[in-house]
């Protein structure tokens, strides 16, 4: 993937999306996110996820329904937008054209809604929303 695209980094430590806490109930672990582009913010948006969604490339392990949490910057805005969510699609590796990665449902929260709008705005402003995204 080049640097265009979205570029993240993975904090984990286990090869599964959540690891346990002390007392064995499970945490949602952390993926950060960095869009730099217009072409990388149009082609990992998932608008047809309930709530909105976000492809991330990555070769992190998981399965669907895991929990995650994002924290994303998005082109320019310095700032971090962290919001909860949840592992709705797996592109494995080897697919033909798309690259490997997660597809992540935004929290149907007020954080989930925040960044779905910017999502929505930025995409929507520059005139991107019929382009190939990683996913459909």
């Amino acid at each position: 993937m080049s640097e265009s695209e979205a570029v993240s980094q993975q904090r984990q430590s286990a090869g599964t999306a959540s690891s346990a806490a002390p007392g064995g109930a499970a945490r949602p672990s952390v993926m950060t996110l960095s869009i730099r582009d217009q072409a990388g913010l149009a082609s990992t948006y998932m608008p047809f996820v309930l709530g909105g969604g976000i492809f991330v490339p990555t070769t992190r392990l998981a399965n669907l329904g895991d929990d995650l949490y994002l924290i994303m910057t998005l082109l320019d805005d310095p700032t971090k937008y962290a919001v909860p969510g949840k592992v709705v699609w797996i592109t494995p590796a080897g697919t033909t054209g798309r690259p490997q990665g997660l597809g992540i449902q935004f929290a149907r929260n007020e954080a989930g809604e925040q960044v779905k709008a910017k999502f929505e705005t930025l995409i929507g402003s520059a005139g991107l929303s019929a382009r190939q995204t990683h996913t459909l």
